[in-house]
């Protein structure tokens, strides 16, 4: 039998890439062929994983050094908008995103029809927030990977994606509706005339990619799913418990003060280490309690002296291998932080500050596995307060082992597997 190609295409980002690597991994395992389609900013990421890269530019081609600054140079730039609210950021932010994603979606269609007919593949695997028209027309299976909070798809009964708002704030998500549709309705007009210049219907306002009619798998666990007025038909729509990867084993060091104590990880993710005065302000904080800590600084190592000796910092962590063995997290609210805190079973203290990481802080306060605190009106007392309650409360900790052994039950990248082998075979 011929072996099958799996192309996978996420989008330009560490947690999406490194997420559909674990897929592709036990794809691989199955007897197929996995392959990655990918902005030339993060080429050479799959490659390390010992597969094949095609790349497809998603902006105007530039060095690759470059192309891989750009996005962290976005995000450093808007540092000054992280202080403001989720509705707030729609006229900066979101508004800016979303404007670079359209275009990002207009430049691949240039590339991608002959990147598709090199690679051949049998099914196309995409984790991204808009439409492809390319890829819908290969005449192929397309499986969409919703990597971010399960509100991309939209309920009338759940919190707007962004809006980091509670389930209960129905005249929250009104407002949230209406200026999002207002600020990105002409970003979105100019979306639905490259969807008619390449034979696709235009979308609803607001809407900028649909469900395949193949299958979508989600992150999130069921543990904190929505309500949905509308149930996701489980035919076309799987939830995969997480899909934490294995990542090199990490050996916790030596500390100088507090040896013996409990031990906290914290992470803003590769792009959030560009807040060096918000990191520092959380050092000095966690350098005043009796516990060790682990900070991920990114980048920005050189730029941090005189650390307390309770404190390490480093610019990588394998951070499922480091987060298995802390005992609580502070973390931006990125999909893969969230998801592999309840996998392991470990409270978190969610600071976030940009696009879901909003949402996804709501979700682990009001499901009861760990606190959202904001990224920048706290003070000393109020961490070590949620910290404390984050050790100490015995029914979060249940609520935690439950999630965790139900997450882990599953082997969410084996899962997908199995169901992307499924949608091979029904072909």
């Amino acid at each position: 039998m011929k072996q099958k190609v799996i192309a996978f295409f996420p989008e330009a980002a560490y947690g999406p890439a490194l997420n559909s690597v674990g897929i592709a991994q036990a794809c691989e395992a199955l007897g197929h062929k996995a392959v990655f389609l990918t902005d030339p900013g993060m080429s050479g990421v799959y490659a390390g994983y010992g597969f094949e890269e095609y790349p497809v530019n998603m902006s105007a081609p530039m060095p690759a050094e470059d192309m891989a600054r750009y996005w962290v140079d976005f995000i450093n730039g808007h540092i000054p908008n992280f202080r403001k609210t989720p509705l707030e950021q729609i006229d900066t932010y979101v508004k800016e995103c979303w404007a670079a994603i359209v275009e990002t979606a207009k430049w691949a269609q240039k590339d991608l029809p002959a990147v598709l007919d090199r690679v051949k593949p049998d099914l196309i695997c995409v984790d991204n927030v808009i439409l492809f028209p390319a890829i819908k027309q290969y005449g192929k299976p397309w499986v969409r990977i919703i990597s971010c909070s399960e509100n991309e798809i939209d309920d009338p009964d759940i919190p707007p994606h962004l809006s980091g708002m509670s389930v209960d704030d129905k005249a929250g998500h009104a407002r949230f509706r209406q200026r999002f549709d207002a600020v990105v309705g002409p970003i979105h007009q100019d979306f639905n005339q490259f969807l008619k210049d390449h034979g696709e219907a235009p979308y609803p306002l607001g809407m900028f990619f649909e469900a395949s009619p193949y299958m979508n798998l989600l992150l999130y666990p069921d543990a904190v799913k929505f309500e949905r007025r509308h149930p996701l038909p489980p035919e076309r729509f799987h939830y995969l418990q997480g899909c934490v990867r294995s990542d090199t084993t990490y050996q916790i060091p030596a500390f100088r003060a507090h040896p013996d104590k409990p031990l906290i990880y914290a992470s803003f993710g590769s792009l959030g280490s560009g807040d060096v005065e918000l990191l520092k302000r959380l050092i000095r904080a966690l350098g005043e309690l009796p516990y060790r800590a682990l900070v991920n600084v990114g980048e920005h190592l050189d730029e941090y002296h005189d650390l307390p000796d309770n404190v390490q910092i480093a610019n990588w962590f394998p951070q499922p291998s480091v987060i298995a063995q802390v005992d609580v997290v502070i973390h931006h609210g990125g999909n893969n932080s969230f998801t592999e805190c309840l996998y392991f079973g470990k409270p978190a203290i969610v600071m976030s500050y940009v696009w879901d990481g909003h949402d996804n802080a709501m979700r682990a306060e009001e499901s009861g596995h760990g606190f959202k605190l904001d990224r920048y009106d706290w003070d000393p007392a109020q961490l070590a307060g949620k910290l404390a309650a984050c050790l100490s409360d015995p029914a979060m900790r249940q609520r935690l082992q439950r999630t965790s052994a139900q997450m882990q039950a599953r082997k969410g990248p084996e899962d997908a597997a199995k169901i992307l082998d499924k949608v091979l075979n029904d072909e």
